[in-house]
C-alpha cells in the first residue's frame, strides 16, 4: 500500500500547479485520499474517533492550504500578503468525512451503551436476554441527543448527561481474568468496527461523487416539457448531461446558449448539444435580456453554494438571474451535493471571485501600447480586470437540484446540518478541545471602528444556551451589524441588543 505522506504531498502539488481540473475531480481525489489515510491510522483503545479526527484534520489542513488561491494585491499594501482559497470543494470533503467519523462514533457509543454488540446481531431472544443486564437510555439522554437540529451531538455532550457507568448494573462474571480480557477484546473489535463503518461511509461518498451527474440527469424528465425554451450560459457538464438526459427520454424543446465570453465556453456547449441532436442556437451574453422573454426556464451550473443559499458561478451568471428575475423566469441551479459549502460569503477563507489573466481580452502587444514610458516607471494607463466568477444571492434563485433531489433555497441549511458537522466549520488551525465544557449562552463583543477604538458593546442572546454560536465581527465603520456568521437553529431567535 502506498505510504500515506507521498498520496498527501503528490495530491498538494497537484492542487498547487492546478493540476486537477474541476470540482468533481478534486473532491473525488480528496475524498480517495482521506480513505487511505483513515485506512492506514492505527486507532488506540481510548479516544478512537478523536485519533482519526486528528488524523484528518491534519492531512485536511495541508490540502486546504495547497488549494488553488488568488492573491490581491491592487488593494491596499495591507491586502499584499492576504491569501482566499477559490476552490472550496477540498474544504467541503475534509468537514463531510469528520462528520462522518462523528456520526459513525455516535452511532456505535449509542448501540453500546443499549447493550447491543457492534460487531453482530443475534436473534430477538438474544437480544431480550442482553436488555436485561443493561439499562434504558433515559430521557435526558435522548433529548442531549436531539438538543440542536443542526449539529449531531457530541460524544462529550451524550456522556455529560448519562449516569456514571458504575450505576449500571453488570452480567455476573466467571472470573476476574476473563472480564478483563473480553473488555479488551470489546475495545479491539469496536475499532475494527469504527475504522470499517467510517470507510464504508466515506466509499459510498466517493460513489455519490461519481455520479453526481447522472444522479442529477434522471431528474431531467420532471423538469423539462416539450417545446420549452431552455437558456444557459458558458458550459457546465452536468447543464449537458441534464439536458441530453431530457432528449433521450423523448422532449422536444430548444436550447439557447449564452457564449460566456471571454472564454466563449458556450462555443462548445452549444456544438456538443447539436451533434446530440438538440435544437440550439448560440447568442452572445449582452443579447440575453432581448431573448429572455421567449425562455421558459433557465439551468445553469454552479462552482459553489453557500450556506445562505447564494451561489457562486461562472461570470455573467448573475447577470442571467437578474434577467430571469424581472420576466418572472424560474432560475434553477445544479449542482452536486459535494458543491455545498458550509461557509458563508462573508467568511475570510471564501474569495468570490478570482481575477484571470488580462490575455484573455487583449493581446500582451495591445496592452503594452497603454503604457506611459514618458514618466519613466512604466506605470499602465489601462487596467483590464478579467473575474472569473460572478455571486448570485439566493433570491434570484428559483431552485436547486442536487442529486439527491430538488430543494428551495430556503431548505439549504437543512442539507448543510445533515452533511456537516458545526465543530468542523473552521479546519484551519488549532481544534476545540473536546474536554471542553464551556459552551457560551451569550457572547460579548466590543464593536470596533476604523481606529481600533471601543465605541460600544454588543450582546448576542440565543434562547437555549447550548447551541454552538460563531460570530465573525469584522472593522464595522457604522452602526449597522455586519460582517456576522452565525451557525444556530432556524427555529431558535438570533437577536442583538445595543448596550450603550
Amino acid at each position: 500500500m502506498p505510504d500515506t505522506h507521498a498520496l498527501v504531498d503528490d495530491l498538494v502539488n497537484k492542487l498547487q500547479k492546478r493540476k486537477i481540473e474541476g470540482s468533481q475531480a478534486t473532491a473525488k481525489q480528496a475524498a480517495e485520499l482521506l480513505r487511505s489515510v483513515i485506512s492506514q491510522t492505527r486507532i488506540p483503545y481510548s479516544n478512537q474517533a478523536g485519533a482519526l479526527i486528528d488524523a484528518v484534520r491534519t492531512v485536511g489542513e495541508q490540502l486546504i492550504a495547497a488549494n488553488p488561491v488568488a492573491r490581491l494585491g491592487f488593494e491596499s499594501r495591507s491586502f499584499n500578503r492576504s491569501v482566499y482559497h477559490v476552490e472550496l470543494a477540498v474544504g467541503n470533503i475534509v468537514r463531510r468525512v469528520l462528520h462522518i467519523i462523528r456520526e459513525e462514533d455516535l452511532s456505535l457509543t449509542t448501540d453500546a451503551m443499549a447493550g447491543l454488540n457492534p460487531s453482530s446481531l443475534s436473534d430477538e431472544e438474544d437480544y431480550d436476554e442482553r436488555a436485561d443486564h443493561y439499562p434504558i437510555l433515559s430521557a435526558s439522554v435522548v433529548a442531549a441527543a436531539s438538543r440542536s437540529t443542526l449539529r449531531p451531538p457530541s460524544l462529550q455532550t451524550l456522556l455529560d448527561d448519562i449516569p456514571d457507568a458504575g450505576v449500571f448494573p453488570h452480567p455476573p462474571s466467571s472470573g476476574g481474568d476473563s472480564d478483563g480480557k473480553s473488555k479488551s477484546a470489546d475495545k479491539s473489535t469496536r475499532s475494527r468496527k469504527l475504522k470499517h463503518d467510517v470507510i464504508e461511509a466515506v466509499n459510498e461518498l466517493i460513489q455519490d461523487i461519481s455520479t453526481c451527474h447522472e444522479q442529477i440527469a434522471d431528474q431531467a424528465v420532471e423538469h423539462i416539457h416539450h417545446n420549452e425554451v431552455i437558456l444557459t450560459l458558458g458550459s457546465s457538464r452536468t447543464v449537458f448531461e441534464f439536458l441530453c438526459a431530457a432528449k433521450e427520454k423523448k422532449r422536444s424543446f430548444r436550447v439557447f446558449v449564452a457564449e460566456g465570453a471571454p472564454r466563449y465556453q458556450g462555443h462548445q456547449l452549444a456544438r456538443d448539444l447539436a451533434e446530440r441532436g438538440l435544437q440550439t442556437t448560440l447568442i452572445t451574453d449582452s443579447a440575453v435580456f432581448a431573448m429572455i422573454s421567449r425562455v421558459n426556464m433557465v439551468i445553469v451550473g454552479a462552482h459553489a453554494v453557500m450556506a445562505n443559499g447564494g451561489v457562486i458561478a461562472p461570470v455573467g451568471v448573475n447577470m442571467v438571474a437578474l434577467a430571469a428575475k424581472k420576466h418572472a423566469v424560474p432560475f434553477v441551479v445544479l449542482a452536486g451535493s459535494h458543491k455545498l459549502c458550509p461557509l458563508y460569503p462573508h467568511n475570510p477563507e471564501v474569495l468570490l471571485n478570482e481575477l484571470r489573466s488580462p490575455s484573455e481580452l487583449l493581446d500582451f502587444g495591445e496592452f503594452s501600447d497603454c503604457l506611459d514610458f514618458g514618466n519613466g516607471n512604466g506605470s499602465p494607463l489601462l487596467h483590464v480586470v478579467n473575474p472569473t466568477f460572478d455571486y448570485v444571492p439566493q433570491n434570484l434563485v428559483s431552485l436547486f437540484i442536487t442529486d439527491t433531489g430538488g430543494h428551495i433555497p430556503s431548505y439549504v441549511y437543512r442539507l448543510i446540518a445533515d452533511y456537516y458537522s458545526a465543530d468542523d466549520l473552521v479546519v484551519e488551525g488549532k481544534p476545540i478541545s473536546g474536554n471542553s465544557k464551556f459552551v457560551p449562552s451569550f457572547i460579548v463583543v466590543k464593536k470596533l471602528t476604523g481606529q481600533r477604538r471601543c465605541n460600544g458593546l454588543l450582546k448576542a442572546l440565543v434562547d437555549g444556551g447550548d447551541d454552538f454560536l460563531r460570530l465573525l465581527f469584522m472593522n464595522m465603520h457604522n452602526k449597522d451589524v455586519a460582517g456576522i456568521n452565525c451557525f444556530v437553529p432556524a427555529q431558535k431567535g438570533l437577536t442583538f441588543h445595543k448596550v450603550k
